[in-house]
């Protein structure tokens, strides 16, 4: 077990540093969210806005601090930007699922719809993105 870690120690500090951005990156969507909700903005144009704000934090964070990724390239604009619209479809999805469907309370359909979006965006973050 050890050495699987000792081999692995590399990555696992990137996802423990990529899920603490995330957190941030979360706590500004949700506050984006439900600001822009209780002003009578419809769910799904206050997803658009905040999830574009906890992206844009993210692209900062991770590119700088997680992944040390130092050069900056149109490609990889274009790859972060394919996995967040991705991201952000799947959170879409649920969310209508959810909350437009199946009335399920904004909040925790917001909560599943985070959850739901977090693997992708990892993955694509680290094997594709910031590789």
């Amino acid at each position: 077990m050890r050495q699987l870690i000792e081999l692995h120690r590399h990555s696992i500090g990137e996802f423990l540093k990529f899920v603490l951005v995330g957190l941030l990156n979360t706590g500004i969507d949700v506050a984006f969210f439900f600001l822009l909700t209780w002003f009578g903005i419809s769910f799904v144009v206050a997803q658009i806005v905040s999830y574009s704000c906890g992206a844009s934090n993210s692209y900062l964070l991770n590119k700088i601090w997680t992944f040390r990724s130092s050069s900056l390239s149109y490609g990889e604009i274009v790859r972060f930007t394919v996995v967040n619209l991705i991201s952000l479809g799947i959170s879409i999805v649920v969310l209508t699922l959810l909350h437009g469907r199946a009335g399920l309370e904004l909040t925790a359909a917001k909560g599943v719809a985070t959850v739901c979006a977090l693997a992708v965006n990892f993955l694509g973050n680290k094997l594709w993105v910031f590789k």
